[in-house]
Parts: structure tokens; C-alpha cells; sequence
């Protein structure tokens, strides 16, 4: 059960004015615009970091809404390459359009993905609530069955079905398939999914094992210690791990700018010093660099859809120095 604390921090931030919002936020996104975006991580590349960019927006009411998220990530795509950073994309799936016409929500993301793998640039198919699961799984499976397979998808550890949907990408893509793995933000039904915390971290790590040992790339999303330190056990048993090649005899081929088989993923601005704990030890770590002006929606939204958020913005407003971003 969420704390009180955290609880009355969320209900508070909420009503205070945009300004106020805007200063905790600052921390967690990069800012409204592109050029705001590549400045902090061409800051964040002096440590050895690299990025996953996310336009901020999803669900849309119209088609014509889809085009401005095609062109943006057009343009961040054109930005990474005159930059020389090291990065890809995150979409959302139904900022294309995905929930409200399938057929054209998948000719949007086609369209993106392929100029992508022109550039060697790989996109990430963000998870969104479980009205979308199934059909964010099919856009992967259908571009890697054409032949595109700079795609992959987010899993959550906290639903019931994800085990059986890493078993059905197994079955379909083999070690071609490449997740992001996390606990997940959305706090959906009972019915289909976790909602104790130490049973959502024993689904995101029993989902970890599985991505591992079907050969996947597998870029552990989690700023949990027990999911980290699960992580660092499974390599281990896999003989995985910084300065060696993926040992696995089922193992997926090399990808363009990742890791060995693994990376770990972090959201902007939290657990900075977990961050470059890790990358200190030779991981590979990306952090989630979202922009755009929709940055008072998504701050407000991750409020309200995951109350113990509201502890770290406690923690990040009473004792900056305990996270430095």
C-alpha cells in the first residue's frame, strides 16, 4: 500500500501552480524543446552515458494529431546524427495513432522505423496501459517479420501475462527479440496484475530470467535495488557482463550501439549515483531523456497513475544531495 507520506506529497504537488510543477519536473525532463534536450545530454555524455530520446504526448484524439509525433521524432532522429550522440527513440504507440486506426497507427510507426534503420538507429516501442499490450506486441512481430528488426517493445513485470508474452515473442522473433523490461508506471487492475510491491519485483525478475535465458537483448529498466542486484546475479550465471562478448549459446546477434546482451536503463534524474555506480563498473547505461511541451501533462499524470513517485520528489526537495541527477 502506497504511504501516507507519499500520498499527501502527490495531492499537494498537483494543486500548486504551474511554475511550482515545473521546478520539481525539471528534474525529470529535459525540458520543452529539442534544443533543450540535446543540451543535457550532451552534458550527461562527459559520464559515459547514452540516451533513449521521448517526445512527450500519447494517446491522440485525431489522425492529423500523428503527424506532428512522426515529424518531431523525424527531427530528433536528424538531431542525434548532427550531434553524434549516442541514442535511439522511444515512442508511444498510440501518438501514432495506434488505438484509433490501427492499420494507419502501424503505417506511422513503419514509416518511422524505417528511416530509422537507414541511420542504424533503433526504436523503442514504449508500453503503454493493457488496452494496448496485445496490439503494441503485434507492430513488433509484423516489422521484424518485414525484415525490420531495429524494433523492440517494453514488458512489465507487474502483469500477469508476461511471461506468456515473452514466450510468444520467443516463438516468434528468437533472439532477435530486444526489450526494455520494467515493473511498469500504469497501476492497473487487480485482476491483471500485481500490485504488492515485493510481488511486482519478483514478476519483473522471474521475467528477467526468461528474457536472459531465450537469448534476448534484455535493458533491465529499474532503479530497484533487489531488481539490480537480480540483474547482476543472472549475468553472472550467464557468464554475461562488462568486457565480455555474450557467451550465450542461443545469444541474438550484436547490436548496433548496446551492450553485450544487456544494458541498464534509467529515467532521467533518479538514482544518478546508482547510474554512475554502474557505468563505473563497466555496464552500459542509457537514461530516458524525455522533452516536449506536453512536460506538464506527463509530470502531472506520472504523479496521479504512481503515487510513490511523490516520495522521491520528497526526497529529491528536502535532500538533493542524496541523488544527484
Amino acid at each position: 500500500m502506497v504511504g501516507w507520506f507519499s500520498k499527501m506529497v502527490v495531492a499537494t504537488t498537483v494543486r500548486m501552480p504551474k511554475w511550482f510543477v515545473r521546478w520539481v519536473s525539471r528534474r525529470y525532463v529535459a525540458g520543452a524543446t529539442l534544443d533543450e534536450a540535446v543540451a543535457v545530454m550532451k552534458r550527461l555524455t562527459s559520464e559515459g552515458a547514452c540516451f533513449t530520446i521521448d517526445v512527450l504526448g500519447e494517446e491522440i484524439s485525431t489522425m492529423d494529431e500523428a503527424n506532428f509525433f512522426l515529424e518531431e521524432y523525424i527531427r530528433v532522429m536528424q538531431a542525434i546524427k548532427q550531434n553524434g550522440l549516442d541514442a535511439n527513440i522511444s515512442i508511444k504507440p498510440t501518438a501514432f495513432g495506434l488505438l484509433i486506426d490501427p492499420v494507419l497507427g502501424l503505417q506511422n510507426i513503419r514509416k518511422l522505423v524505417q528511416m530509422a534503420a537507414e541511420e542504424n538507429m533503433f526504436v523503442r516501442l514504449d508500453m503503454e496501459d493493457h488496452r494496448v499490450t496485445s496490439d503494441t506486441i503485434e507492430v513488433v512481430i509484423t516489422l521484424h517479420n518485414e525484415g525490420l528488426t531495429n524494433v523492440g517493445t517494453v514488458l512489465q513485470g507487474r502483469l500477469f501475462r508476461t511471461l506468456a508474452d515473452i514466450g510468444d515473442l520467443e516463438t516468434a522473433l528468437g533472439p532477435h527479440a530486444d526489450y526494455r523490461i520494467c515493473k511498469g508506471i500504469y497501476l492497473e487492475p487487480e485482476e491483471i496484475s500485481f500490485t504488492a510491491y515485493q510481488d511486482i519485483v519478483d514478476g519483473t525478475n522471474a521475467a528477467i530470467d526468461r528474457m536472459f535465458a531465450a537469448g534476448a537483448y534484455v535493458g533491465v529498466a529499474s532503479h530497484d535495488i533487489p531488481v539490480i542486484e537480480h540483474t547482476l546475479s543472472a549475468l553472472k550465471a550467464h557468464k554475461m557482463g562488462p568486457g565480455l562478448d555474450d557467451q550465450r549459446p542461443n545469444a541474438g546477434p550484436p547490436r548496433h550501439h548496446k551492450g553485450p546482451g544487456y544494458e541498464f536503463q534509467m529515467l532521467l534524474g533518479v538514482r544518478g549515483p546508482l547510474r554512475r555506480r554502474l557505468l563505473k563498473e563497466g555496464h552500459r547505461t542509457r537514461v530516458y531523456i524525455p522533452y516536449g511541451e506536453k512536460w506538464y501533462e506527463y509530470s502531472i499524470r506520472r504523479l496521479k497513475e504512481n503515487p510513490t513517485i511523490g516520495t522521491q520528489v520528497a526526497k529529491a526537495f528536502l535532500m538533493p544531495w542524496t541523488n544527484r541527477p
